[in-house]
């Protein structure tokens, strides 16, 4: 990295470091966009609604893996930004291998924890047997897509996002492959999906293995002492993004109760289809957070403040811009969205209505998600912590069980955009506060 060429090319720099990882991202969301599309098509409502009622699972791993991965590269990138390399391989070592022994761990755990989350739920037999079939073989894949998502973020901390890019081209291509034989060839149903979740998954990891082999690499495999200081610092820089994930996790989980309650399987469905879109934007928007996130790392340990603070303008004035177009698209393309993944009439309704409330959204979310990464670039996980908190936890859990209780069906469409304009003016309070400092 270079500091004159980031001052004098802001949004070039951003686009250029954002643009791979945003791809990368979106690729990564179409595996799960293709997988509902097959599995509704193929499997049936019940078994979009099983997908759905697992998230808080997936979540729960990705807060694993986010608390150390992001927190161990912003440290790498400070570290780098001040030329000590040795430390930069170090933190990279050990950031690894704790991803890789927690994630693990985790599945072990949470293998009979399964029909514990069921029994909460009380969902019907058919919908449970598609549930145990797909996350009994998901808990194998979910520690490698965690291990592939940190390695990703170091391979983009180094300066080459283009490299990951491709792995995921192939990791997409390969999924969406598999996808249509095990489906439609061998009839393995919903778990044909987990399986070719986890062989792709694991086809990614040898490529990246192969990138940290190469001498053009900065970060290489040594051995390395353990230091509870670089682990208790990695732990407390990415405590935003463990806050976050781990809040969306429970969220998700009251979400999927209470629909249940209010309406039903069919709500649960129309909610995982609508979620698709939101799930997308909202890779995008981590796409941009991990594209500058690095760019401002660098500055801040380069004592560069004022550029670290540019950047973020920039890129939430990108996300910004963002958030309108696709709600534009939203507003046109709802009713041919709506009939893409179900046959129900009654799931289509719900999904034409609901995907055009929830879209509002988007006007604020990227904001809030960028505000987050800049907080944890700059190496302040207090206000970082508070707005993924709010965001994906405090102020979402009132809505959820306000809204809907008041208005049906409609109030869980409500939920997202009330939150997300909450949580902005908490965003630019922080924001404020630190331009004044």
């Amino acid at each position: 990295m270079n500091l004159e060429r980031i001052q004098n090319n802001k949004i070039k720099t951003i686009l250029q470091f954002s643009i791979p990882s945003i791809i990368a991202m979106v690729l990564t969301s179409l595996i799960t966009v293709a997988d509902g599309y097959f599995i509704g098509n193929y499997v049936g409502k019940e078994g979009l609604a099983a997908i759905n009622l697992g998230l808080p699972i997936i979540y729960l791993y990705l807060a694993t893996g986010l608390m150390v991965s992001v927190g161990g590269v912003a440290i790498a990138g400070m570290a780098l930004g001040s030329k000590d390399i040795e430390k930069c391989n170090r933190v990279f070592n050990q950031t690894m291998c704790t991803a890789m022994v927690s994630t693990i761990l985790l599945s072990i755990v949470m293998l009979p924890l399964l029909n514990s989350m069921l029994s909460i739920l009380n969902v019907n037999t058919q919908v449970a047997g598609y549930f145990k079939g797909y996350y009994g073989i998901m808990l194998l894949e979910l520690p490698i897509m965690v291990i592939n998502t940190s390695f990703g973020m170091f391979i983009r901390g180094e300066g080459k996002p283009q490299y990951f890019m491709q792995v995921n081209i192939i990791n997409v291509l390969l999924n969406i492959l598999l996808d249509y034989i095990f489906i439609r060839w061998f009839g393995f149903g919903i778990k044909g999906i987990a399986i070719a979740s986890l062989l792709s998954a694991f086809v990614a990891l040898l490529c990246i293995l192969y990138f940290f082999t190469r001498k053009s690499s900065i970060y290489k495999f040594h051995k390395f002492t353990f230091s509870s200081q670089v682990l208790s610092s990695t732990l407390l820089n990415g405590s935003s993004e463990f806050v976050g994930e781990m809040s969306m996790s429970i969220s998700m989980f009251a979400y999927n109760y209470v629909i249940l309650r209010v309406v039903g399987v069919d709500g649960v469905t129309a909610f995982t289809i609508v979620g698709y879109i939101a799930y997308i934007f909202s890779m995008v928007m981590i796409g941009f957070g991990q594209g500058a996130s690095p760019l401002i790392s660098f500055s801040y340990g380069a004592k560069e403040h004022l550029l670290a603070a540019s950047l973020r303008k920039a890129t939430n004035l990108m996300v910004l811009l963002v958030g309108a177009v696709v709600l534009f698209l939203v507003l046109f393309g709802s009713e041919w969205y709506s009939n893409l993944f179900v046959k129900s009439d009654l799931v289509i309704q719900m999904v034409r209505s609901g995907v055009i409330i929830y879209s509002v959204s988007f006007l604020f979310s990227g904001m809030n998600i960028i505000s987050s990464f800049y907080f944890t670039s700059i190496g302040k996980a207090k206000e970082s912590a508070i707005i993924s908190s709010a965001r994906g936890f405090v102020i979402l859990l009132i809505c959820i069980f306000t809204l809907p209780s008041l208005f049906g069906m409609a109030g869980v469409w409500l939920v997202a955009p009330l939150t997300e304009a909450i949580t902005l003016l908490l965003s630019l309070y922080f924001i404020n506060t630190e331009s004044r400092n």
